[in-house]
């Protein structure tokens, strides 16, 4: 496992955009394999709904602003209602999924127990990155 050794600053206003299809994007912040654990900030519209996916490790979402309804494979019919500073923490290897409810945007802080992303999506693959590989079936909006 990584370790720190100095303090690791990372901005979000400096942070690339991740495209995850026309109704949700991902900043990596804490992201570069270096450290113990792996951040970023998702940011999802209204009517947003993550594809179903399991990580092999423990991940933390923490919601920034907003509102969510979080469920695991099984219990899409039982969701959690989560609002901004709420926070779940999903088992490893369990496909989840969550939603932006209601009418504005939902922010959440990722928290990856693992210095690397790794993503099992149920219905499409994962780059070297763990980023979902978008094509015209998952990203029907074309992005200028």
């Amino acid at each position: 496992m990584a370790t720190l050794q100095a303090a690791k600053v990372r901005k979000l206003a400096d942070a690339s955009r991740v495209e995850f299809g026309p109704l949700a994007f991902y900043h990596p912040l804490i992201a570069d394999g270096d450290t113990p654990v792996r951040t970023g900030i998702q940011t999802s519209a209204p009517g947003y709904v993550a594809p179903m996916h399991s990580h092999p490790y423990v991940e933390l979402l923490f919601i920034i602003e907003g509102k969510a309804e979080i469920w695991l494979q099984g219990d899409e019919d039982k969701p959690t209602s989560m609002d901004a500073g709420d926070c779940v923490a999903l088992p490893a290897n369990i496909p989840h999924s969550f939603r932006t409810v209601g009418d504005r945007p939902m922010r959440l802080l990722g928290i990856h127990s693992n210095p690397d992303r790794i993503v099992n999506y149920l219905d499409r693959k994962s780059d070297a990155s763990g980023y979902p590989v978008l094509d015209a079936a998952h990203n029907p909006v074309a992005e200028d």
